[in-house]
């Protein structure tokens, strides 16, 4: 693009030098600027994928000022017919790019938004949520825990709140149940807008948010899951070891000839800070650091592993992570494979059996304040008793019971 410039720099400067009448040189000099506007228009609008379709107008716009000063001079040379390169290079570089990125959206994602948390709203005709067949042991009438946590957990604590809340209409983008992510409901938690999160375990930086303020907050252990990795189903790989996950999240296998698969560079998708699978990565890699990826390799929510900075796309040199139910029950993309881990496939046998390498608890967190819901403990002690763990077997996570809360001063 840049050597381009300079050509029509140079190229429009000896047509003025050129030229003898006052309003051709005045129709040049116009045209001279008019063009470096364009081109550098057309840089930015290249680099902004979302304003691609932007390029033709500017095409068309620098079409018909060129075109006005041609009729205005009534001129007759391929000199200044030359100027119409510009349009040219503005509408084929916007089909390139729109074509290029039309062909990336068709690729399968693994992504939050290819199934809606309307499915699994509370009290819903025909929601895809776990039901009891017997009569519930707990109640909630009044004062209802608001509740928030990560996407891949709704199904369960929405299926809590089917079982205990009173009847009604329960929005996950509005309380007393929202689902805003595991970053975003942290946050809510600290701020007091929330009673209880369920979550992984939080992140460094979350923790601190909560110690640093003298905030005494509880992780009561609900449940396990696994934490798996995924490849397009035609990647030949099929087992890594925990060293070559971490080889490849250090940056130092690039390439997947490393595993006898195919000569290909490795496309690591990774997830933003602080959100519920990128502590489970960082977790994994222990005192390696993960290395910094490319922006458009990021994404922005629970399965976006493109959209402001990036989604999990299936490339067939990709690989991405996330959560063994909402991988398969909640996406149940067919068209990726999920990887074991040192000869171990991700299953409920494995996370019971402690056989599967990355599987660990999530939990029911909240603030002890002195002025909490008194609802909170005891909508937890239901959550643990034989019918709340009944509920998240049902949804399809391994249950557990646990005598006591973690407590993190």
């Amino acid at each position: 693009m840049i050597p381009i410039v300079i050509l029509s720099i140079i190229f429009l400067l000896l047509l003025f030098i050129k030229v003898k009448t006052a309003r051709l040189r005045i129709s040049l000099l116009l045209g001279f600027f008019i063009s470096i506007f364009s081109f550098f228009a057309l840089i930015v609008l290249l680099f902004i994928p979302s304003r691609a379709i932007l390029a033709p107008l500017l095409g068309i716009f620098y079409t018909s000022i060129i075109a006005f000063l041609i009729l205005w001079n009534k001129v007759q040379t391929k000199k200044v017919y030359y100027m119409l390169v510009v349009p040219f290079v503005c509408i084929a570089s916007a089909v390139g790019v729109i074509a290029y990125f039309n062909a990336i959206y068709q690729i399968p994602t693994v992504n939050e938004r290819q199934y809606s948390l309307y499915d699994y709203r509370p009290f819903m005709r025909n929601n895809a949520l776990a039901k009891l067949d017997e009569e519930i042991d707990f109640r909630i009438i009044d004062k209802l825990p608001f509740l928030d946590g990560a996407t891949a957990l709704y199904p369960v604590y929405a299926s809590f709140v089917q079982a205990v809340y009173p009847e009604g209409d329960y929005n996950h983008s509005q309380g007393p149940v929202y689902c805003n992510t595991t970053e975003q409901a942290f946050i809510n938690l600290f701020e007091g807008n929330a009673d209880i999160i369920f979550c992984a375990e939080p992140s460094e930086l979350q923790l601190a948010m909560f110690l640093d303020n003298g905030i005494n907050i509880q992780l009561i252990p609900i449940g396990k899951e696994a934490f798996v990795f995924f490849v397009h189903n035609r990647n030949p790989i099929s087992n890594l070891s925990i060293e070559h996950i971490q080889g490849i999240y250090s940056g130092r296998i690039t390439n997947w000839r490393e595993f006898n698969g195919p000569y290909r560079r490795i496309r690591a998708f990774q997830r933003p800070p602080n959100s519920g699978s990128q502590t489970m990565l960082v977790k994994i890699m222990g005192s390696i650091p993960v290395m910094r990826p490319r922006m458009e390799n990021v994404a922005s929510g629970m399965g976006d592993i493109i959209s402001e900075i990036a989604v999990y796309r299936n490339f067939t040199n990709a690989i991405g992570y996330s959560f063994l139910h909402f991988t398969t029950v909640m996406v149940n993309n067919e068209q990726i494979k999920l990887l074991s881990i040192d000869d171990v496939n991700p299953s409920a046998q494995s996370i019971i059996d402690n056989s599967y390498p990355f599987s660990g608890y999530f939990y029911a967190i909240y603030v002890d304040r002195e002025d909490k819901n008194e609802n909170i403990e005891p909508f937890i002690e239901w959550i643990l008793s034989r019918q709340g763990q009944a509920l998240v077997a049902m949804t399809g996570y391994v249950p557990v019971i646990a005598e006591s809360a973690v407590n993190l001063p």
